[in-house]
């Protein structure tokens, strides 16, 4: 990244802060480029990242014109650039607007009507079903469905065709976060909410490039920094990116070495005394490197490993820097972790995630104001849309497991259906789905507002797979250049963002309401009906199916909430309607929402008479885990043959594969293709300057991509962005997955550069 490029972005991510100290920001400069005056603005959520910002659309003569930020949201009225500018995506003219079949493998898509469209759809997967088994069909959804589709996808293959094959983007990254919180806590998702950045006095952000991936938090953090310059910050991060220039201290470990840093940090806080035994002792068990119970005294010895003068040199960091973070971290009167892809996609992601758990469980930094371990998202609907409603492969809905035997009996009951009905085996996660489909073990695919030929890793061993010739692959799909509709047999035109009503989760537990605004183009139909119409042609028992639009769907899915530990029960659709936004557990009616999990008092799931101030009912005994770890290398490490680092990013122009924000000139003209960034010691070794063309090359592929020559990558290591679509470097990524979530491991693996 150039120093004017940089430069250009944190003045827009520190002067966004200071928009919001002030009042003013973004959205008000979105409604200035158009001058039409909007009749009427309509609620709703913004369609990129896991932030799940609230917008006000502005609507004039049925069109969309105008967008603002919803200042009864979390965002209180402020926006980031590109959601400042999804007037333009929603009203681009490249969009699928009728279904599409191609007639035979490697012919054209032509027009055919809804009818024949589902007919088609319809006997395929039938004839498949009864010809191969239920497991030869399969759902591969995403974090950008809304949460009623999930559900209702989630319910009719597994209720209505009797497989478990449903899996989603959200395990390319998120799956490892699910996996950290559900056996540090028994139970997904954070325990405190966007609110704890105006209470924390510390931020450890590790792993997440916040100012780009997250600009709205990101600004929230900055102008907690701007106003009380004494709250530190440290971020962890093999790359300095504009999220670690505004940081106290920025840690440039290696790539890998994260695991055992944080061990290090935890190794001084016992050493110098900084825990909390009051907490610890109270409310925590330990569970040593062999998964057997243990003690304190146990965990204090494995540590003896990770002193941090032999960290250091492992990590290569000065030892200096992990006596001060551990310091700041236990010293604060309030840590927030926040952490993204970075930990998440790696063969280490689980423990990755409980090592962060541990630094606060041990400290005591939690369930408190500002004190709180917080997985940000990267998709709009990740939590409430995919791992809420069970949409994936090892899930069922409401935080239930499928090979657990109550949680299969108690949704039978609540489905209707016949004892037994549910398989008891986990379906294919998202990795091994593919190579099924390229076994031909899986023949049928529907690939719902996701682009898999694009963003899963070694994709030319996936491009095979969905080429097979016994396949048939639906692409359920508002954008015609994805390229995944190049190995699409159907094509099927869904209505987009705001042409549909729904409900998107958040991050932090928050349930919003996207309210239609505007009428779909051409042919287009909400995708709550194509899968009903879809499930009945297809013989699924009509009863499973008996649903008129979303919020019927969404009826259901808040009674199989109820009376879980993640109860939606209170969160009605008028309630969604009059308020931005509610953060569950919500039981009732008239329950304003839980900020503050786990905590007598606050949750209504902690009994009001209950002996302790908390209870972390997600574990049989009440008590969180800590985890004694092992940090351990990658998959793939550099040697002699492939000698760098290389790992993927973000960049904040655009959002995933640029589906929609490369509809924007402004957002495409300011970053327009991939390239790869180069520290300056590596380029000038390799005789490589900023702008040259290079060759950027691993055991999988290798691919020509412009220099970016910086000081960002620490010396090694190189980063790629997956935006392109004409650029795959997903190509280059290897697919080994954690053991424990199944995520794959995108930021690192063995490369190799030489100037064109």
């Amino acid at each position: 990244m150039n120093s004017s490029r940089r430069d250009f972005l944190r003045f827009f991510a520190m002067s966004a802060a200071m928009a919001a100290a002030t009042g003013v920001g973004l959205p008000t400069l979105a409604l200035a480029a158009d001058d039409q005056k909007p009749d009427k603005w309509v609620k709703g959520v913004c369609r990129y990242c896991g932030t799940g910002c609230g917008v006000m659309v502005g609507v004039k003569n049925g069109k969309a014109v105008a967008i603002q930020g919803d200042p009864n949201n979390h965002n209180a009225g402020l926006l980031c650039l590109k959601g400042s500018l999804l007037i333009p995506v929603l009203n681009s003219k490249e969009r699928v607007t009728q279904p599409m079949v191609r007639r035979k493998k490697g012919g054209p898509l032509e027009p055919v009507s809804w009818d024949e469209a589902l007919d088609l759809m319809a006997s395929k997967f039938r004839h498949s079903i009864d010809t191969y088994g239920a497991n030869s069909v399969a759902w591969y959804g995403s974090g950008q469905c809304l949460t009623e589709e999930s559900y209702l996808a989630s319910k009719i293959f597994k209720a209505g065709f009797g497989t478990n094959n449903v899996d989603g983007n959200p395990r390319l990254c998120m799956a490892s976060a699910v996996g950290g919180y559900t056996t540090t806590f028994g139970k997904d998702e954070p325990m405190g909410t966007y609110a704890d950045i105006d209470q924390a006095t510390c931020f450890f952000i590790i792993g997440s490039n916040t100012s780009e991936a997250h600009p709205v938090l990101f600004r929230r953090i900055a102008r907690r920094k701007q106003v009380e310059p004494g709250i530190k910050i440290i971020v962890a991060d093999p790359r300095r990116t504009n999220t670690a220039r505004i940081a106290d201290m920025h840690v440039a470990f290696r790539p890998g070495t994260d695991l055992a840093f944080m061990h290090s940090m935890a190794w001084v806080i016992i050493n110098e005394e900084l825990d909390n035994p009051r907490f610890w002792q109270r409310y925590v068990s330990f569970v040593d490197a062999e998964g057997k119970p243990s003690d304190f005294e146990g965990y204090k010895a494995f540590l003896e490993n990770y002193r941090p003068e032999k960290v250091a040199e492992i990590c290569r960091v000065p030892v200096e820097q992990i006596y001060t973070a551990a310091r700041a971290f236990a010293e604060s009167s309030a840590t927030m972790s926040l952490w993204c892809m970075g930990i998440n996609q790696r063969v280490q992601g689980v423990f990755a995630n409980n090592l962060i758990h541990n630094l606060h469980l041990l400290t005591g930094q939690i369930c408190r104001p500002g004190a709180t371990p917080f997985s940000l998202t990267g998709q709009p609907n990740a939590c409430g849309g995919v791992r809420d409603t069970g949409a994936l492969s090892h899930l069922l809905p409401a935080g239930r497991a499928i090979p657990n035997p109550k949680h299969r009996a108690e949704m039978e009951k609540l489905w209707g259906l016949p004892e037994g009905r549910i398989s008891p085996n986990p379906g294919y996660h998202t990795v091994a789905l593919f190579e099924a489909l390229g076994r031909g073990d899986v023949k049928c695919m529907v690939i719902c507002e996701t682009n898999p030929a694009h963003t899963l890793p070694n994709l030319n061993k996936v491009h095979k797979a969905m080429s097979h010739p016994e396949s048939f692959i639906v692409c359920i799909e508002a954008f015609p250049d994805a390229v995944t509709l190049q190995y699409a047999d159907l094509v099927l035109a869904p209505s987009f963002w705001c042409e549909r009503d729904g409900v998107y989760g958040c991050g932090e537990r928050r349930y919003s309401l996207t309210e239609k605004a505007v009428d779909s183009p051409g042919q287009c139909r909400p995708t709550v009906n194509t899968l009903v119409e879809f499930a009945k042609r297809a013989g699924v028992d009509p009863k499973l199916v008996n649903f008129k639009n979303a919020e019927d769907v969404w009826n259901e899915w808040r009674m199989v909430a109820k009376g879980t530990t993640y109860d939606f029960y209170g969160m009605t659709r008028e309630r969604l309607r009059k308020e931005s936004g509610i953060i569950w557990p919500c039981p009732s009616e008239d329950h304003p929402g839980t900020n503050l999990r786990f905590v007598r008092g606050h949750d209504p799931l902690v009994p009001a008479d209950h002996p302790d101030k908390f209870f972390f009912y997600g574990k049989p005994d009440g008590k969180p885990t800590i985890f004694m770890r092992p940090a351990k290398g990658a998959a793939e490490e550099p040697d002699a043959e492939y000698p760098l680092y290389l790992t993927s990013m973000r960049v904040i122009d655009h959002w995933h594969t640029a589906t929609m924000t490369g509809k924007v000139p402004e957002l495409l003209k300011a970053n327009p293709a991939a390239f790869v960034e180069i520290n300056e010691q590596d380029a000038a070794s390799l005789g490589v300057k900023h702008g040259d063309n290079v060759i950027l090359e691993t055991r999988r592929d290798k691919m020509e991509l412009p220099a970016r020559v910086s000081d960002v990558c620490r010396p090694g290591l190189v980063a790629v962005p997956f935006f392109d679509p004409k650029k795959l470097v997903n190509k280059l990524f290897l697919d080994a997955t954690d053991p424990g979530s199944r995520e794959p491991e995108y930021k690192i693996c063995a490369a190799r550069v030489r100037k064109v």
